[in-house]
């Protein structure tokens, strides 16, 4: 322990400065865990080629005081360096770039990055101590890291699965043989961990129905959530006297988690309905997509449709705090996307577009969503024309405060270092725990 403080290694291929929500759950992890005794090291790539950037999130993590290791890396994203931002493909183009990815490369398309990240880490280790090692995923390549580095130094594991691995909804598997391979390395993984962190109950029983090894008490469930500290003081929005309802939508669309029902339901309800157009206004704040541009044309919708583009972190959340009702919408059942929680943090009422499921509990607990069918373009008509009623009203739904608090990222960042706490256990000489070797 040095100056009071345990050390934990971060292996994170996405980190600032790229931006999206990939990599947000690990920098807030980072920027918090000092306040609970732990010193956090980040091993991650030089900047390349990606679709989004955010210098604000590196400051944080860099005010923060944590340290931040930088390595080559020999994946696509590399030879898209000086490229910088990447243009965000449209859908048939990203389901063929990831077929192809996932055909010639297991477990993923960053592989490359593993040999020199473990040489890396390697010298790391042996310049000072560490007690901890947090892989977080995707890639899965991070996991790999993980593990060999845990066999060559015999330091405790902590994985974190943002997303499942063989049940992610947007995996390919091209080959019976590509699936029993993931199998095998995922079985290697969790045999390795010391602890297994998932933000999704239901990759929580996939992985204990799947690896009859894991203990359910070693899968700690610890979901996406929010910055307070993001936000606004006052958190109060927009001046209630407004004559336009703003619907806001955060984050990037691809495979069935588009806004085409959204738009589609829009579009008829102003039809419908001339005498509020006008006074409804949906906005995306993300990479936004050639297709979805052109279908609002052909809806007639570009006075009620306003693509944003993608936002440095804290002027998105001023943006969904100053929106009147925020629109979710998933397709599976194994992702609560980050945004979601930040939803929560803004306390705004939803109208979330999903299927039934752990997901659709969480959003009902909120007490301020109308959840509708993800295919149902009528339902999206009523919900929308039940919170413009609410809008005229002044009758707009809050998320509880009790219900938003838990999932604070300060508070959850409490429960990890808790998590790598109960690891100490462990005599790092035999890597035998200490109340077993003394029975």
């Amino acid at each position: 322990m040095e100056d009071g403080f345990r050390k934990v290694l971060i292996i994170a291929y996405y980190f600032p400065p790229m931006g999206l929500s990939g990599v947000q759950r690990t920098v807030k992890f980072a920027k918090f865990l000092p306040k609970y005794g732990w010193k956090p090291t980040v091993l991650t790539v030089e900047p390349t080629g990606y679709y989004a950037f955010d210098d604000t999130l590196l400051k944080e993590a860099e005010e923060a005081g944590v340290k931040i290791v930088r390595t080559p890396s020999y994946d696509v994203n590399r030879l898209l360096k000086k490229q910088g931002v990447i243009k965000m493909p449209s859908e048939r183009m990203r389901k063929v770039l990831q077929f192809f990815g996932d055909l010639f490369f297991i477990p993923d398309t960053k592989i490359g990055w593993k040999s020199i990240a473990v040489k890396a880490a390697s010298e790391l280790i042996e310049q000072e101590r560490f007690d901890v090692l947090f892989a977080t995923a995707p890639p899965q390549t991070d996991f790999l890291i993980g593990e060999a580095l845990k066999r060559k130094f015999e330091i405790p594991l902590v994985v974190d699965y943002r997303d499942a691995w063989l049940d992610y909804p947007f995996k390919y598997f091209p080959t019976p043989l590509h699936r029993l391979w993931h199998a095998h390395l995922e079985k290697r993984v969790l045999k390795a961990a010391d602890r297994v962190i998932v933000t999704h109950r239901r990759v929580k029983e996939s992985i204990l129905r799947r690896y009859k090894n894991v203990d359910y008490k070693d899968v700690i469930i610890l979901s996406q959530g929010f910055d307070a500290e993001d936000f606004p003081p006052t958190n109060e929005g927009r001046q209630a006297n407004s004559v336009k309802m703003k619907i806001s939508h955060a984050g990037t669309f691809y495979a069935e988690r588009n806004p085409v029902i959204m738009l589609r339901a829009l579009a008829n309800v102003l039809q419908a309905n001339p005498k509020i157009r006008g006074r409804i206004e949906i906005h995306f704040i993300g990479n936004a997509r050639e297709e979805d541009r052109q279908l609002v044309k052909k809806l007639d919708l570009q006075n009620a449709v306003h693509f944003l583009g993608y936002l440095p972190h804290r002027e998105c959340i001023k943006h969904l705090v100053e929106s009147d009702v925020l629109w979710f919408v998933i397709d599976n059942d194994y992702q609560t996307p980050g945004k979601l929680y930040e939803y929560f943090g803004s306390r705004k009422p939803l109208i979330a577009s999903l299927i039934d499921g752990y997901t659709k509990q969480v959003i009902q607990e909120s007490g301020a969503a109308i959840c509708v069918p993800l295919k149902d373009v009528a339902e999206h008509e009523h919900a929308i024309l039940e919170q413009f009623k609410r809008f005229e009203q002044k009758k707009l739904e809050c998320v509880e405060a009790t219900f938003a608090a838990k999932f604070n990222r300060l508070i959850l960042t409490a429960e990890l270092a808790k998590q790598f706490e109960l690891l100490m256990d462990y005599d790092r000489a035999g890597f035998v725990k200490v109340k077993e070797q003394s029975a």
